[in-house]
């Protein structure tokens, strides 16, 4: 086996093993978030429970470290068939990444906020709320403009390479490219408030895109590329 494909084998398997880390820390981070972005007694859970919203914001700095590193792994190979789209997908991906982490920083802040709130005797409650109202709202849009908005324009590109190229099964990118445009259209329903973030619409909705990147993954880690639309494309760019 040569350097090149030695190359080719590990980036496959990298890029497999931060799709499944990125979905799953993105579930786990979202979860452990609820004491601080659930009920009304928000600004209270969040300091009870400071280590758990922490822990949060950490698994979602994972989930931003794999979004970077899949884009990036995954841009040589990308570029071989169309490097304006390559380029485009690696841009949008660190937007995505980019959005993300004003999400957590939003959600630390409201922890900020409610431990101030938990060790501060004061009758100005509102003032709390209000910077509380705002804090939550800032991690509301960031959810839906990241995870949902560009991730579903960032499998599109990548989904739309391996179709065209036939680096891995067909199947594959056509459920990418379905999933990205369920996942597009619930964006622009949430944006629009036709349904609402954390429904079973929006569950519904962006089920194709996560089996597309668990599938993908999958495949990456066990069969890897098609060898010979490899080869082709390789052979193209000579």
């Amino acid at each position: 086996m040569g350097d090149e494909q030695m190359s080719t084998k590990k980036s496959e398997l990298i890029i497999g093993i931060l799709f499944i880390l990125a979905a799953v820390t993105a579930i786990i981070g979202l979860n452990l978030y609820n004491p601080i972005l659930k009920g009304s007694d928000y600004l209270i859970n969040g300091s009870e429970h400071a280590n758990q919203v922490i822990l949060g914001a950490l698994m979602e700095l994972i989930l931003v470290v794999s979004a970077v590193g899949t884009s990036t792994t995954m841009f040589p190979i990308l570029r071989k068939y169309n490097e304006t789209i390559a380029l485009w997908h690696i841009c949008f991906r660190f937007l995505e990444a980019i959005i993300i982490t004003v999400g957590i920083i939003s959600v630390l802040s409201l922890l900020t906020l409610s431990q101030e709130f938990a060790t501060i005797a004061t009758s100005n409650i509102a003032s709390f709320e209000a910077s509380g109202t705002v804090l939550k709202a800032i991690h509301d849009w960031t959810f839906l403009l990241g995870p949902n908005f560009m991730l579903g324009i960032n499998t599109m590109m990548y989904s739309y390479i391996f179709y065209k190229s036939r680096l891995v099964p067909r199947f594959i990118p056509i459920l990418g490219m379905t999933g990205s445009t369920l996942i597009f259209i619930a964006a622009l329903l949430e944006m629009f408030g036709v349904i609402t973030q954390i429904s079973i619409w929006g569950a519904i909705l962006s089920l194709p895109i996560f089996a597309n990147e668990m599938v993908l993954a999958v495949w990456l880690i066990v069969k890897g590329f098609n060898a010979s639309s490899l080869d082709s494309l390789s052979k193209s760019r000579k």
